[in-house]
């Protein structure tokens, strides 16, 4: 189910969360960095602070709620910016390279490891420890939301590449693009916790 940037969602998230058994916050435009009490880079750019207002009600309830949450790229940034972080708005600036984004428009020649924690949840979704990733930003996690964690690592600069909530059953943010990688299991993982909270939202 797509759900649209609806201001009306913004004080009640749950009108819309109560039909759906998982979120996934999808990649997309940068973050508008007002959001997080930041400046505007020159090179921030197409920001929908409609958009990024709703996702992080969405995002913040459904956490609240023990919905399983999925953030792809954008999405991961939106989860930190939800709970009280901030974001590298421009990762070249800070880093000295451009490799997590070097074809824009295109995942060709973004394959990149990133090194996960064994036992996280990241590990867990992903099957392994040592994951081979498509990469497409030029954005990125500085400081930490409240009460998340940090499990995944890029083996290009040891840039936070997975992040989530140790005390959830399934809240994860991904720096990368799993629904565009035919390998990987990230995506199911997060349809299965959503099954499992269908059976457990019906056993209540």
């Amino acid at each position: 189910m797509m759900i649209p940037p609806d201001p009306a969602l913004e004080p009640s998230p749950d009108s819309v969360l109560d039909l759906i058994d998982g979120l996934i916050l999808a990649g997309g435009n940068d973050v508008d960095p007002s959001l997080y009490g930041a400046e505007r880079h020159p090179e921030t750019n197409e920001t929908v602070p409609d958009r990024d207002r709703v996702e992080i009600a969405l995002g913040r309830r459904a956490v609240e709620r023990d919905m399983p949450v999925l953030g792809i790229c954008r999405g991961m940034q939106v989860l930190n910016v939800a709970f009280g972080g901030t974001l590298l708005q421009h990762l070249p600036d800070e880093v000295g390279h451009g490799n997590h984004r070097l074809n824009p428009g295109s995942f060709d020649g973004s394959d990149h490891p990133v090194r996960l924690e064994h036992g996280s949840l990241a590990a867990q979704a992903a099957g392994e420890e040592l994951h081979n990733t498509k990469s497409h930003h030029h954005q990125g996690i500085d400081c930490l939301g409240a009460g998340l964690i940090v499990t995944g690592h890029s083996t290009l600069d040891d840039l936070p590449e997975a992040i989530e909530v140790p005390d959830k059953r399934f809240v994860l943010g991904v720096q990368w693009h799993p629904e565009a990688d035919d390998d990987s299991d990230v995506v199911g993982a997060l349809v299965d916790a959503a099954r499992a909270y269908r059976s457990s939202r019906g056993s209540e």
